[in-house]
């Protein structure tokens, strides 16, 4: 006959058992929970990143993002792929870890064109010529011609470049001032140049003389970002597309060794990365430097906002965003001039790089910037100081200012 007493007895000893030997579990679980917060690395911020797409893509956008994504960073060109035979870097993200700017052990050096008129050193037919500086087994990689003009240019970073795309030709010509006639020392023009065949022209776009604004590029040396994107395949992996047919090694055409689909995948995944996001906004010190910012006129080649038209990708249409640029090219002076150019800039123009993700370059570049086209600037302050030509008045403004207003005008380039 069972004790009822007895067996409720041990009943209730082994559920305090269980009891405690939850309680302990949970103890141990909280414990290893505490350690981690304390001892793992933590997630970095949203506004520490520079990947991720921008926000309200459809489902089926976000799978073409992927798509883009996996183009862009994972996939690796072999020989077997097509890559070369002379070559550059063997993938997107060589020059763009992270999504963030390059560095200059792997940057690309273009060379031949000595003026606006054209390219004496051009071979194949080409406008302009980049040195592909490697090979696959069995062929040389190029040298440069003896005597040909170049420059070195490191890889920019790709984010926010849907934004830029969708600006209209209208809000570019208005920032224009070829002529100076404001008298402010400052004349951007835009780079109007021949687009390829291939690309899609702008509904908006505003012609001259049969030229489009071209708006991508240290010189603004592309027109969008299919005809960037093409261009990088060809020039940077020799990877022949529909779009771009001829091997740069001979000029001699081939069969696409990349799909149209892929192609536009990377377009795709290019126009829809998220802008980079500011930091410490409310910070007393990066809003006075916001302020001195504008007053030394960084601020009329850096322009804090712009606009977008209509896009395609209903989320880029009409937004306001801070690039902190005009899309313009200005002569930077001597010390910048390297005696290279692209389609219609002069040997001393560049186009005004956007700011925003400035104070994350260190990321993508091993913990130590590398700023202005080729990465001959160490640090932020040394950029500035390089600035000649349209920006000289700046730069010797910043010179004046005293050193702690200096420490919050970097403070708020650092914030971007």
């Amino acid at each position: 006959m069972i004790d009822v007493n007895l067996l409720l007895v041990t009943m209730k000893n082994t559920l305090l058992h269980y009891i405690i030997i939850g309680a302990t579990l949970s103890s141990i679980v909280l414990s290893c929970e505490s350690l981690n917060d304390i001892y793992a690395p933590r997630e970095p911020e949203e506004n520490q990143l520079l990947d991720g797409p921008i926000e309200g893509l459809t489902t089926q956008e976000q799978i073409q993002f992927l798509h883009g994504d996996i183009a862009f960073n994972d996939e690796v060109f072999t020989v077997e792929k097509g890559l070369g035979p002379v070559f550059v870097g063997n993938r997107c993200a060589a020059c763009h870890a992270g999504d963030g700017k390059g560095h200059p052990f792997n940057g690309f050096i273009r060379f031949g064109q000595s003026d606006s008129l054209g390219n004496p050193y051009a071979t194949f037919g080409d406008k302009r010529n980049q040195l592909q500086n490697k090979a696959i087994p069995g062929y040389q990689p190029q040298v440069l011609p003896e005597g040909a003009p170049f420059s070195l240019f490191i890889g920019p970073a790709v984010t926010g470049l849907g934004y830029l795309d969708a600006v209209s030709d209208a809000d570019i010509l208005a920032l224009a001032d070829p002529d100076d006639l404001d008298g402010d020392g400052i004349s951007g023009r835009p780079h109007y140049a021949y687009p390829p065949d291939y690309v899609q022209l702008r509904p908006n776009s505003i012609p001259k003389d049969g030229k489009y604004i071209f708006r991508f590029g240290k010189k603004a040396s592309t027109y969008d970002l299919l005809h960037q994107t093409a261009d990088a395949y060809n020039q940077d992996m020799g990877i022949v597309s529909i779009f771009q047919p001829n091997e740069p090694y001979d000029g001699l055409p081939n069969d696409p060794e990349v799909s149209k689909r892929t192609i536009g995948d990377v377009v795709f995944y290019l126009k829809t990365l998220k802008a980079p996001l500011p930091r410490n906004q409310d910070d007393p010190k990066v809003m006075a430097g916001k302020a001195i910012f504008n007053n030394i006129q960084c601020a009329a080649c850096h322009v804090p906002t712009l606009r977008t038209s209509y896009s395609p990708i209903e989320a880029l249409s009409y937004k306001e965003f801070h690039p902190y640029t005009d899309l313009l090219l200005h002569d930077m002076g001597p010390g910048l001039d390297d005696g290279y150019t692209e389609g219609y800039a002069l040997t001393s123009e560049y186009r005004t790089p956007p700011l925003w993700g400035l104070g994350l370059s260190a990321d993508s570049q091993g913990g130590q910037v590398y700023l202005m086209h080729d990465g001959r600037a160490r640090s932020i302050e040394e950029a500035i100081l390089l600035h000649g030509g349209e920006a000289e008045n700046s730069k010797n403004n910043y010179v004046n200012l005293s050193a702690l207003e200096q420490e919050q005008l970097l403070a708020f380039l650092n914030s971007l």
